[in-house]
Parts: C-alpha cells; sequence; structure tokens
C-alpha cells in the first residue's frame, strides 16, 4: 500500500471528486489493485493511469469491485488498464511468492504481521498453520527461523498449487509440509497432539476452528495466534471484544489459557477491525 492518490491526482480532478477517492491502494508485484468510488467509475482509467505513472514497475491495473467474499475469501475485480492477467511475483522480507489475485486470497497489508509471527516461532517448533493460502505465513517462518516442520493446511485447490510451487521457490521443502483439504479433517486424521503453535488467519472460521486449533496442540498446550473481525463502539475497544469472546469458547475446550498479547492489525471499515490474539493455553 504507497502512495496518496489524492495528491497526485489534485491538477486532474475537481475538488469534490478529490474528496470521494480513496488516497491507498495495494500493489501486489507488478499489480495494482484499486478501490474507486462508483460517482469515479469513469474516472477509473485516469487513476489507474497516474498509479502507473506514478509506479514504473506496475503492469496491469484492476479495480475492486466488493469485498472479499467465497469460501475461498476472493477478491472481485474489474481489469482497468495494462496487462490483463491478475498473476504476478510478489516479493516480502527475503520471501518471494506467486499468486493469483483473482483466484487466490492475497493481502500485502499483513506484511508486518506475517514477519511478527515468524519471530515468535523458536527453533524446533512444530507448526501448525490452519489455513495457510498461497505460503505466507509458513515460508516466512521457515525463512526467519529455524522451525522442524510447519504443516500448511488449505482447502483451495489453486490456492494449494501455488503453496507448493512457492514452497520450492523459496527452497523451503525441508520444512514446509502442504497438505490439501479442511483443516478439521486433516487435524482431526493426522495432526492430533503434534504442534507447539498453531496459526488460524482465517477469521471467518476462527471460532468454529477453535476446537481443532486445541486438538492440534501437543499433550501439554502451546500457542495459538487467533485473527478475527471484530466491530467495537466508540468507548469499546476492540481486543477486549475478542478476548471476551475467545475466552467462552476456550474456557469449555481446555483446562486454562491466558491472551499473552493482543493487537488491532488493520482498520477494515467504520469501526471494524480485523484483531489478533496470542494464546497460551494448558490442555
Amino acid at each position: 500500500m504507497k502512495g496518496n492518490l489524492k495528491k497526485a491526482l489534485v491538477d486532474k480532478l475537481k475538488p469534490n471528486q478529490i474528496q470521494q477517492l480513496y488516497k491507498s491502494y495495494d500493489l501486489i508485484g507488478d499489480i495494482a489493485v484499486l478501490r474507486v468510488p462508483k460517482s469515479l467509475t469513469g474516472y477509473s482509467e485516469l487513476i489507474a493511469k497516474t498509479v502507473m505513472d506514478t509506479h514504473r514497475e506496475v503492469k496491469s491495473v484492476w479495480r475492486q469491485t466488493g469485498s472479499v467474499s467465497g469460501d475461498y475469501r476472493l477478491r472481485n475485480l474489474q481489469f482497468v488498464l495494462g496487462k490483463k492477467t491478475t498473476q504476478t511475483l510478489y516479493k516480502e522480507h527475503g520471501c518471494v511468492y506467486k499468486t493469483d489475485l483473482q483466484k487466490t486470497y492475497f493481502s500485502p497489508r499483513l506484511s508486518f504481521e506475517r514477519l511478527r509471527i515468524a519471530k515468535l516461532v523458536k527453533k524446533a517448533e512444530t507448526i501448525v498453520n490452519m489455513f495457510a493460502g498461497v505460503g505466507c505465513y509458513s515460508i516466512a517462518i521457515a525463512k526467519h527461523s529455524d522451525p522442524k516442520t510447519v504443516y500448511s493446511i488449505d482447502v483451495n485447490p489453486l490456492a494449494f498449487k501455488y503453496l507448493v510451487e512457492n514452497v520450492r521457490l523459496n527452497k523451503t521443502e525441508k520444512t514446509v509440509a502442504p497438505l490439501q483439504g479442511d483443516a478439521k479433517t486433516i487435524i482431526e486424521n493426522k495432526l492430533q497432539n503434534v504442534a507447539d503453535r498453531v496459526l488460524m488467519p482465517l477469521p471467518e472460521l476462527a471460532y468454529n476452528y477453535l476446537n481443532c486449533a486445541v486438538l492440534a496442540l501437543k499433550p501439554e498446550g502451546g500457542w495459538i495466534h487467533l485473527y478475527d473481525f471484530v466491530y467495537a463502539k466508540k468507548n469499546e475497544n476492540p481486543v477486549k471484544n475478542v478476548e471476551n469472546k475467545v475466552s467462552e469458547n476456550l474456557s469449555r475446550l481446555c483446562k486454562g489459557f491466558s491472551v499473552n498479547f493482543g493487537r488491532v492489525v488493520r482498520p477494515i471499515g467504520p469501526r471494524w477491525y480485523q484483531v489478533v490474539l496470542d494464546i497460551v493455553l494448558q490442555k
């Protein structure tokens, strides 16, 4: 996410139009993804050209026409300008990820969070990443820490294809173990009591799959990194709201737990936030 569209377009649009613009956009490899208000859709090519002139590496510009949605959390994209492709290579923290933005979930806005989690992992830990996508968290962990194994699960067959390819591209085959299928089924059949740490980077399924995360942890317990989308009123703390929800669930699933850390990862709408909790628990 770079640049300020409002500043770049100040001489090309009227003041009332400038006010309607989203000032930021996503740069993912050589692709830019914009959000354009409905009232300004006729100016999409002008806005796209401005982005391409500002960032010479951008070869393709797409407009996001709706929220991330569906079982695979995909973007609704409409082609605007440049090369008509949604496949790209994205580099981050010494890792490279091949992805298709129309067929797999990918967000550059989680860059800090991926590295934060990677640096928490201790030597020889076993990790279960329940919703691995194209492999960003798993590969970052393999490259920036010294885990024993990072089991990386995803149900989307195309995301799994890119996961396998990204493991090869980053030379992490000895550490990252891709597994295709539903996390619940795979954990119940193959990964019970194996993990020192479980990642749950899919907010929509956090609570439905929390029992599986506990099941994956070693008999003595371990860490769960849980992500959620939450609404918070003006006088409310979004992190506390998620803590309260998690406490209700975990109190029935384990002997004891504590929230070691929590933070707002990013705002996602008016009063809506993405939150992460680092939870340590005893089974």
